[in-house]
């Protein structure tokens, strides 16, 4: 009975409605959220938008629960996932009573919810995955891009500092402008600004500079990310085919478990007719 409980929330919880479902509800749980912020509207509709969040909070415990059961007789895999786990604590927080000292943990819970669309849709996975993947490939690029600011910091601050002291007046609003300069934001203003000192030099200095920041270090970043997207892609192809070699496994032992209780029925039922038709002999 048990296995076969398994079986069939197994089967609604990898259904595509079920999955639909619960997009749905995020979305509704945002739109929620959102309406929630105007304080009119909630006075306006106050009831009905405490009875949509009870019902989107309902169908999140329903998920819970159906995974949970799912995953027996170790319902503790569930929480082996950790998207599974961040859904966990998000429905946690939002069971918090809201006249407490938690009102703001499950406001925040509230909006967390929207986040649970990033669980709900595997690509969205994988783009997560992937920026979480590449933050130790990272850290050497920003370490080399933070060393690059600094040298070009002070030498702006030699170079320009006596002509244009509002942005390279000392270190930190040289900091501030090569900030501005690598999102290619009104850089042109900061190189008219700095030529006064020499335009040769500056033309050097502003050129050379978003050319390797701009142009090499952020196409950096971008090639670790999609290097990392190219893993987490075939990492989670791995995933799913053995996940649907589990599931395969899981629904065959399911119906054998099944087709074992109908013959245990039918032997018992034939047992009943023998004894019935000795009755009836003697």
């Amino acid at each position: 009975m048990t296995r076969t409980l398994t079986a069939i929330t197994g089967r609604i919880v990898h259904a595509s409605w079920f999955q639909s479902l619960i997009i749905l509800t995020i979305l509704l749980a945002g739109v929620l959220a959102g309406i929630e912020t105007d304080v009119a509207t909630l006075a306006a509709h106050g009831p009905l938008l405490r009875t949509l969040d009870v019902i989107v909070l309902g169908i999140f415990i329903l998920e819970v629960l159906l995974k949970l059961t799912a995953g027996c007789p170790r319902p503790w895999n569930y929480f082996r996932d950790g998207w599974n786990v961040f859904d966990f604590v998000v429905v946690v927080l939002c069971l918090l009573p809201m006249d407490s000292q938690f009102a703001v943990v499950l406001r925040l819970g509230r909006m967390l919810r929207l986040l649970r669309l990033v669980s709900a849709l595997p690509k969205l996975q994988l783009l997560v995955g992937a920026l979480i993947k590449s933050f130790s490939s990272m850290g050497y690029v920003s370490l080399l891009l933070g060393l690059m600011f600094y040298i070009y910091a002070i030498t702006g601050v030699h170079l320009f500092g006596g002509h244009d002291k509002e942005h390279f007046g000392s270190l930190s609003k040289a900091f501030l402008t090569l900030f501005q300069t690598i999102t290619l934001d009104d850089w042109k203003f900061l190189f008219t600004s700095a030529k006064g000192a020499s335009p040769a030099i500056a033309a050097a200095y502003f050129v050379s500079f978003i050319l390797l920041g701009t142009m090499i270090m952020l196409n950096l970043f971008i090639g670790i990310i999609m290097n990392s997207m190219a893993e987490m892609h075939t990492e989670l192809d791995d995933y799913n085919q053995a996940k649907r070699g589990v599931t395969d496994k899981t629904s065959a032992l399911a119906d054998i478990t099944a087709l074992d209780e109908q013959l245990a029925a039918l032997k018992t039922t034939l047992a009943e007719l023998r004894t019935k038709l000795r009755k009836d002999t003697e």
